[in-house]
């Protein structure tokens, strides 16, 4: 068997293209544009690339893009006053602060400063319990992006087997609720679960999240299943020379390619989704501050 290849990159496009086709008619029709806020502290390379690639993407589909760049010894009590601002403001819809903090910034305060119904990120603690009750919340990126593809793929997941790999509150944890909530039997799994390959051979779906590289081998997928890879991991290349990289997933792509019905890429799956649901989030959190009806079809 060889899977179909979901490809998270041009699933991403066309959500990215759908949110600028609503956007444009916020302004037409309401005179509305929305706002995302995203906060970096600190000159870590990894976040300012990605902080960088959010702020073209915002202003791509249309909205604003309001970029705050901290010295790395920020004091908490200027970061939160900041954070305060942001929530008043009226032009900003979503606050975004890049993760991970310097250790001496609580990240949980930070978090939970945010205003949330700006909370585009889904990281408050009343988002995570809305979400966790089955009741409207922001919903954080990167679950919601893998579960728009495995709605795509599927149609109904209703009845379906899940297993995630993974307990992280940014992916593991929101990823179970999710698909509770489209009525898959849902398995928590990760590194310590005793008979871990026996458990994930069960699954209809399976959600790698563990951050471990290429943990996930083919003889773990029941023949048929859908694989959604989380992981981004850097693993030495030395194909490509001295010191040379290359990005690998936590599943070994080709052994569960050829055991798996479909399966998301290591890069071109999931990361792609990650930034196209904030703008999507950033479009919902605007419209129910201004009382208008969300786009619910873009998670469709």
């Amino acid at each position: 068997m060889s899977a179909e290849i979901i490809d998270g990159k041009a699933f991403a496009a066309k959500l990215r293209r759908d949110v600028a086709d609503q956007v444009a008619r916020l302004k037409a029709d309401h005179q509305l544009k929305p706002g995302l806020a995203v906060v970096l502290v600190g000159d870590d390379p990894a976040s300012q690339v990605y902080v960088r690639s959010k702020g073209k993407m915002t202003v791509e589909v249309g909205m604003n893009s309001f970029e705050h760049r901290l010295d790395p010894s920020i004091k908490e009590t200027e970061l939160l006053a900041l954070i305060e601002g942001l929530n008043a403001d009226p032009k900003v819809h979503g606050i975004l602060v890049q993760l991970p903090l310097p250790d001496h910034l609580d990240e949980d305060l930070v978090i939970n400063a945010i205003d949330p119904a700006k909370d585009v990120d889904g990281f408050h603690i009343l988002n995570v319990g809305l979400l966790g009750t089955g009741q409207k919340a922001m919903v954080p990126c990167t679950p919601l992006g893998c579960l728009m593809m495995l709605r795509n793929h599927h149609g109904s997941l209703s009845g379906m087997n899940a297993v995630v790999i993974g307990r992280s509150n940014i992916v593991g944890k929101p990823m179970a609720q999710l698909l509770l909530g489209d009525s898959c039997t849902v398995t928590i799994a990760h590194s310590r679960t005793r008979d871990l390959p026996d458990v994930v051979r069960r699954a209809d779906i399976v959600v790698a999240a563990v951050g471990r590289a290429e943990m996930v081998p083919g003889d773990w997928i029941k023949p048929g299943a859908t694989v959604i890879d989380v992981g981004i991991n850097r693993v030495d290349a030395p194909e490509k020379g001295e010191g040379k990289t290359r990005l690998v997933g936590d599943c070994h792509f080709e052994s569960c390619a050829a055991v798996a019905g479909a399966i998301t890429p290591v890069p071109g799956g999931v990361g792609p989704m990650t930034i196209a649901c904030l703008l999507a989030n950033t479009l919902t959190a605007c419209c129910r501050a201004n009382g208008l009806p969300e786009p619910a079809d873009l998670t469709a």
